[in-house]
């Protein structure tokens, strides 16, 4: 009967996560979602500000695709087909939605967290560890990323700006550009020392938003900056999107996706062990 009683037992509970078994006791406690729920209510009193986000990219795709747009007329495409010039550009704006959502909450939002608010000190008085709190504003972010990245498609489709079914696939493949985004942004942040060190942040972002073949194509550029430019994770985010939106898909997408990948986990490892840097010691 004891030994009945111990296999019912063992049956009833509860089996530990996978990532638990991996990550020392201690720091994952596999509770991240806390922090999406923690971030959700605060921002329902900046909701104003979390929306604004979505503004910039629409106000490129109005003045750039249809006020210059009338003067350039088509572009060609990724597989040499003629464009308009805001449908070559719009799948750029949308890759870059995706950026700017997932870095400006993974690190002037988490800076000001980590640094002033002194939060996570708070947090890890609770079962909560490091990890968790990497997991949890990555996921933060990634979802703001993903907020932005879905408004900006629906755009595109009222406005005619898609050609293809592939799009189905854009929206995912937005998620990982943020996921990917806000993890580096997350390890970067933790560190930066004071708001000086932002600027990097913007002389990070800026120029990829610039010359990742957003507005214009690739081919126009020296040889030796289309090398740099394909160096940019904006750029095979821009490709990614273009080939989607457009129709033009092949076996490359995959390479695309597995940049984002590598990126996004090693964002996390980085993350996880500053943090657990910072907090724990």
């Amino acid at each position: 009967m004891s030994a009945l009683r111990e296999v019912t037992r063992e049956a009833g509970a509860p089996r530990p996560r996978p990532l638990l078994r991996i990550v020392p006791p201690g720091l994952y406690a596999g509770r991240a979602r806390m922090l999406l729920v923690r971030s959700a209510l605060a921002s329902r009193s900046i909701w104003l500000a979390v929306i604004s986000g979505f503004c910039e990219p629409l106000f490129y795709l109005a003045a750039m695709g249809q006020g210059l747009g009338s003067l350039v007329g088509t572009v060609v495409g990724p597989a040499g087909q003629q464009l308009s010039y805001a449908a070559f550009i719009a799948p750029g704006l949308l890759a870059a939605s995706a950026m700017n959502g997932a870095v400006y909450d993974a690190t002037f939002s988490f800076f000001v967290k980590l640094k002033y608010a002194k939060l996570y000190d708070a947090m890890l008085a609770t079962p909560l560890g490091p990890v968790d709190v990497a997991l949890g504003e990555i996921g933060w972010a990634l979802i703001r990323g993903g907020m932005y990245s879905a408004g900006f498609l629906v755009v595109m489709l009222a406005v005619g700006l898609i050609s293809s079914s592939w799009v189905l696939l854009a929206l995912p493949a937005a998620l990982l550009v943020a996921f990917a985004f806000a993890s580096v942004g997350i390890a970067a942040t933790s560190f930066m020392r004071s708001w000086l060190d932002f600027d990097l942040v913007h002389l990070a972002v800026l120029p990829m938003f610039l010359f990742s073949a957003t507005f214009f194509p690739l081919s126009v550029y020296p040889l030796a900056l289309q090398w740099l430019v394909r160096a940019f994770p904006l750029y095979h985010a821009v490709v990614l999107m273009r080939g989607l939106t457009t129709g033009v898909v092949g076996w490359s997408m995959l390479g695309h996706g597995v940049y984002f990948v590598v990126m996004a986990a090693v964002g996390i490892v980085v993350a996880s062990r500053r943090l657990r840097t910072l907090l724990l010691n």
